[in-house]
């Protein structure tokens, strides 16, 4: 199937509600007690996050660790996901996340932005960035995911 006919089957904003990043948050907290990334907005083709970062998250010099930088991009895309489709449930699973660390992340608050690139029946593929505090304009990492739709089984 080509990009283009991907493209066109894809559902219109008019097709689902509007999901609320308080939807998102209290599924997660239900599902995941232990995940500290929250979602801050959400849209159909974009989502944002954020996580406050503690001790445990830091290398020596004060450096965000790459494995919480690698949480929370994992974390907004799966948000994506959930905008993209049009409901709020634990059912999408990480199929491809490749991260590139471009400078060091310091600070105490990690923010994290998923923006989606193609949504099929199968897949829902999209880019990120990381960066920390409210350095937007100079990410600490950039990457691009693929999160698989279960299909149903009988």
């Amino acid at each position: 199937m080509s990009y283009r006919r991907v493209m066109q089957t894809e559902p219109t904003p008019a097709d689902h509600p509007r999901i609320d990043p308080s939807a998102v948050n209290a599924m997660v907290s239900e599902a995941f007690p232990g995940s500290r990334a929250r979602c801050t907005a959400i849209e159909r083709s974009f989502a944002t996050a954020t996580l406050i970062t503690s001790h445990e998250d830091l290398r020596p010099g004060g450096f965000i660790a790459g494995p919480t930088q690698f949480a929370i991009a994992d974390a907004v895309l799966w948000y994506l996901v959930f905008g993209a489709i049009g409901r709020v449930e634990p059912m999408a699973l990480t199929s491809e996340l490749s991260i590139r660390f471009v400078r060091p992340a310091i600070g105490s608050v990690l923010n994290a932005r998923a923006d989606l690139a193609a949504a099929g029946r199968r897949n829902i593929v999209s880019s990120f960035t990381v960066w920390a505090d409210d350095n937007a304009h100079r990410p600490s990492a950039v990457g691009q995911g693929t999160y698989a739709l279960p299909t149903a089984t009988a």
